[in-house]
């Protein structure tokens, strides 16, 4: 195999992994941020006093884009990116980099704003019944569970990958 996809596909495709996996992560903490953001401002009028626990909410579906960013940083690294050894990656080890982030970037894009609408619900909760916020808090744990499960299979995946760089 030569020519250009043979000389840079691997590269290319490792680097459309670890993209994917920040990407989609972020995007996904967005979404979900921005739906327990709106739910909590709707609180926040009626009661100033609970911001702390708020935004404690609202930033939690944040967490999947901060593990996204993680995956991303160890892709690059496994290639070869920060040493400049990168360059001439095989399409093989491309593949392998590109599965490798998969699990973070679906689990991660697909969690963030399942667990930012859980959050949302946690605030209609807290509104009506403040002394039940950690009972919200724990409903969005379990979602987290999740993504952290996906960051866990990225890294693992990624920690034992043979590079030919």
């Amino acid at each position: 195999m030569t020519g250009f996809f043979a000389d840079f596909g691997g590269l290319a495709l490792g680097f459309l992994g670890g993209g994917l996996a920040c990407g989609l992560c972020c995007a996904g903490s967005a979404r979900g941020c921005g739906v327990a953001g709106e739910a909590g401002s709707g609180l926040l009028c009626e009661d100033p006093s609970a911001f702390g626990k708020v935004m404690i909410l609202q930033v939690t579906p944040g967490t999947q884009g901060l593990y996204g960013l993680v995956v991303w940083f160890f892709a690059l690294l496994q290639m070869g990116v920060f040493a400049g050894t990168a360059v001439g990656m095989s399409v093989a080890d491309g593949l392998r980099v590109f599965a490798a982030c998969l699990p973070m970037a679906i689990g991660g894009g697909i969690s963030a704003p399942a667990q930012g609408r859980v959050a949302a619900t946690a605030v209609n909760l807290m509104a009506k019944r403040p002394d039940d916020w950690a009972k919200g808090i724990i409903l969005c744990i379990t979602v987290e569970f999740y993504a952290i499960l996906s960051l866990l299979a990225s890294f693992l995946m990624l920690l034992n990958l043979n590079l030919g760089v």
